[in-house]
């Protein structure tokens, strides 16, 4: 709950921040208006940490840039189209921004940017109205034309003009509400989630990397379940990732099979809670915290019903991994994040057939193999897929890992086990089968690598003895 009397004190502070004050009076020396905008003051008011100060001003772009030179180390007016100069100043990163009194053509979300006379109708133009507050430097004086506190208070999201005009204006404000939904730990306005409902639709019109950026900031949150649950009851997900909506499953008299939605949202609820107990001061995992969102979505695409009220899903995880390679790219992930996330979801099955019963080295090492450079990551989601009530069950499957991690660092101290190739290279396998590259040597190199999954390190000389009856036995 918001406390006045410690939220404005808190504003306080921020006003008395060195890099605010500094630019406070270097504007008031120049005559004009200065206020910090946005998230900063929302943060402060909430006593949460502030990042990336925003201010607005009724200075011009080249007023602005004039203003910043002498006090700034470095200077950048990329966006001085849209009234923005950037600048560092004691170290930080700041942006400046003209009073903006913007109108949007509805069909390709860009703005016809117009500068305004007043901060009033600058933050007006803002999405929610806990985003529609300033603070006026260096007088400390709070500006919130719409208020953005009192929905503060109550913890609710709420456009600061009607819904339908601002998602109609900038239909990625529609993500944003979920995003903040789940950062904020807000409710959304009964008028501004039906918006969402009735504009969803206009999502088209915005490009898949800002879809995607919104998606990863949702996820970066401490807890993205909200969010999600925003996106799948106002049907806005189905306009950029249909496949979670559809892990909403019809469960019949007859055939009854585990929620596999609400399984889903467990599944990254508990790998966010592991994620921060092994790594505590890592940044979020997003290849992570997608793949235990997406890693039963080809269970819809698979799922069978039995005679006797079975119900099964053969190779989802296959199928599965596939369905999010294509969706990730459509959304325009990056390579790394897209393999990692597939490469998460085909394997997330195969530690359950070492809890029925203990594997071989070798096969440790194949699951370490296949792994690759998410198996950390692997060792995460496998553990938070479990999400059952039985306790015993529970144990015997946490056990069973435990186990399989402590032979992984085992196998690794005995063996370079994060890089598992044959003990003879291609060179020397043309040497002693005195052959010229081609496919017999890749062969002879899979027969290798086959030798050294199963039986570990033999030594180079046995290697070699195997490779010659190998060679043999082709004839």
């Amino acid at each position: 709950m918001l406390n006045m009397a410690e939220g404005l004190s808190r504003l306080g502070a921020l006003a008395a921040n060195p890099v605010v004050a500094t630019l406070a009076t270097a504007f008031a020396d120049a005559g004009f208006d200065l206020a910090v905008v946005g998230g900063p003051v929302r943060d402060a008011l909430l006593g949460r940490e502030t990042h990336d100060l925003d201010f607005t001003t009724n200075a011009r772009p080249d007023d602005i840039l004039a203003i910043v030179k002498p006090i700034s180390s470095t200077q950048w007016d990329i966006g001085r189209a849209f009234g923005t100069i950037g600048a560092r100043v004691q170290g930080e990163q700041v942006e400046i921004t003209t009073y903006r009194a913007d109108s949007y053509d509805g069909v390709t979300r860009k703005p016809v940017v117009e500068f305004g006379d007043t901060i009033d109708g600058d933050l007006l133009r803002r999405d929610f109205t806990v985003n529609a507050m300033a603070l006026q430097v260096p007088a400390v004086k709070l500006i919130d034309p719409t208020s953005g506190v009192e929905d503060l208070v109550s913890g609710i999201l709420r456009t600061p003009i009607d819904p339908e005009i601002s998602f109609g204006d900038d239909p990625l404000r529609m993500l944003r509400a979920a995003r903040f939904s789940a950062q904020l730990d807000f409710a959304i306005e009964d008028a501004t989630f039906a918006a969402i409902e009735k504009l969803r639709q206009t999502l088209k019109i915005v490009s898949p990397e800002r879809v995607q950026g919104e998606l990863v900031r949702l996820m970066q949150t401490d807890d993205p379940i909200r969010g999600i649950r925003v996106l799948v009851e106002s049907g806005l997900v189905e306009e950029f990732l249909p496949e979670v909506s559809a892990l909403r499953l019809e469960v019949d008299e007859h055939h009854h099979h585990k929620d596999v939605y609400e399984h889903s949202l467990t599944v990254v609820r508990q790998a966010i809670d592991l994620e921060k107990a092994r790594n505590p001061e890592a940044a979020p995992d997003v290849p992570l915290r997608l793949a235990a969102l997406l890693h039963d979505i080809g269970k819809p695409r698979t799922r069978k019903l039995e005679n006797g009220g079975a119900v099964t899903f053969h190779h989802h995880d296959v199928v599965g991994s596939r369905m999010a390679r294509k969706r990730l790219q459509a959304l325009r992930f990056d390579g790394d994040t897209i393999d990692a996330v597939a490469k998460l979801i085909e394997l997330h099955l195969r530690f359950f057939g070492y809890a029925e019963g203990a594997w071989t080295d070798s096969a440790v090492r194949r699951y370490v193999r296949d792994a690759g450079d998410v198996v950390e990551r692997l060792h995460i989601l496998v553990r938070a897929d479990v999400t059952t009530r039985n306790r015993r069950k529970a144990a015997r499957l946490a056990s069973a890992y435990d186990d399989i991690e402590r032979r992984i660092v085992e196998l690794r101290e005995q063996e370079e086990l994060d890089s598992i190739r044959p003990e003879l290279d291609g060179n020397q396998i043309q040497q002693i089968l005195g052959i010229t590259p081609g496919r017999d040597v890749g062969e002879a190199y899979r027969f290798l690598l086959e030798v050294r999954l199963d039986e570990g390190v033999i030594g180079p000389d046995a290697a070699e003895q195997r490779l010659r009856d190998w060679w043999a036995s082709r004839g």
